[in-house]
C-alpha cells in the first residue's frame, strides 16, 4: 500500500505540471502539455506519451481495462484535437486529459479502500 502511495503521489504531481502547474494572470492555470503541444510537428505527439506514463501507472495498480480506456480516450481526444492550429492549442491548454486520468485513477482507488 506505501508504494501505491508513492506512485500515486508521483502521478498527481505529474499531472499537475502537465496540466495546471503555470499560474497565469487572472487566475487560469495551464501546463507544459499545452506549452510543449505548441512545437510545431512534434509537440502534441511529446504530451500525449509524457500523459501515457500515467496510464502505465494504472495497469501497474491493477486498474481495470474499461478506466484505463477512458484514460486512453482523454489522451487520444487531446491529441487529435490538438492538432488543429490555434483551437487546438486553446483546447489543449482547457481540456486537462491528465489531471481527468487521475481523478478516474483516484475515483477507482478510493472504492477499493
Amino acid at each position: 500500500m506505501l508504494r501505491n502511495a508513492a506512485v500515486k503521489r508521483r502521478i498527481e504531481r505529474l499531472a499537475w505540471l502537465l496540466d495546471a502547474g503555470i499560474r497565469l494572470p487572472g487566475g487560469f492555470r495551464i501546463g507544459l502539455d499545452g506549452i510543449i503541444g505548441l512545437i510545431p510537428g512534434i509537440g502534441d505527439l511529446v504530451g500525449a506519451v509524457l500523459s501515457s506514463y500515467i496510464v502505465v501507472e494504472a495497469a501497474r495498480l491493477k486498474v481495470p481495462l474499461r478506466i484505463r480506456a477512458r484514460m486512453v480516450l482523454n489522451i487520444l481526444i487531446e491529441l487529435v484535437v490538438g492538432v488543429l492550429p490555434i483551437a487546438g492549442d486553446l483546447f489543449d491548454f482547457a481540456f486537462k486529459a491528465n489531471l481527468r486520468n487521475v481523478g478516474l485513477l483516484n475515483a477507482y482507488l478510493s472504492k477499493g479502500e
